[in-house]
């Protein structure tokens, strides 16, 4: 059976979204894992004279709803993509029109909750950042790596979160894409297509009903 260029496009789509969801879920989890398995979005941290001090820390539900989003859609593109690969191979017939409903149903529930965990990442990583500011002495949110804590030592977490959040946003825009893919198989397959103008098919119904000049022999 031949591949087409779009099965191909799919199936790297599919990958690159697993890989994606692998990153973000592992990156947020080592962050949590440099502060005892606290979640750091939309932290606060203070400045005690000799070393950042976490004044707060948000719900672990939080962290733990990202990384779930994560996995979950991780092992969907995994599915999605033995599937693909075994469409490749094998002489199936195409998805029909029911079948192309639900994937595109599933599709945009999957790119929502992406798009919340993204957003989540995004502020809750800029909150954390400006309270890092806010002690005066750092200049930048990526200096607290080397500056140090108290009853912690993280030393990567900045570059973990923003891992995080890249690939999350990474995973939003390849949901659009695979998303969009799905739309136009839909459209394409829609079951009442419009007729163009010179087509034959139906023309003398439509005389009928609505009136018209006759045909000329």
């Amino acid at each position: 059976m031949a591949v087409s260029v779009l099965q191909l496009v799919e199936l790297g789509l599919h990958g690159a979204a697993f890989l994606c969801g692998i990153v973000c879920a592992s990156s947020l989890t080592v962050a949590q894992g440099e502060f005892g398995g606290w979640c750091l979005l939309y932290g606060a941290v203070s400045w005690n004279g000799t070393a950042l001090v976490p004044k707060s820390f948000s719900h672990v539900s939080l962290c733990y709803f990202i990384s779930a989003v994560s996995v979950v859609v991780a092992l969907c593109c995994f599915s999605a993509l033995l599937y693909g690969i075994y469409g490749c191979c094998s002489d199936e017939a195409p998805w029909d029109r029911a079948w192309l409903s639900v994937a595109l149903g599933v599709a945009i529930i999957i790119l929502f909750f992406l798009l919340v965990s993204a957003c989540i990442l995004r502020v809750g990583m800029d909150a954390l950042c400006a309270s890092l500011v806010q002690t005066k002495t750092l200049a930048s949110c990526q200096e607290a790596e080397h500056k140090p804590w108290g009853s912690y030592s993280p030393t990567r977490f900045y570059r973990n979160l923003y891992s995080a959040q890249a690939a999350a946003w990474v995973n939003v825009f390849l949901w659009c894409l695979l998303t969009a893919r799905l739309l136009l198989l839909r459209r394409r397959d829609a079951p009442f297509p419009l007729l163009r103008r010179d087509e034959p098919e139906g023309g003398g119904e439509s005389e009928a009903i609505f009136g018209g000049r006759p045909r000329r022999p």
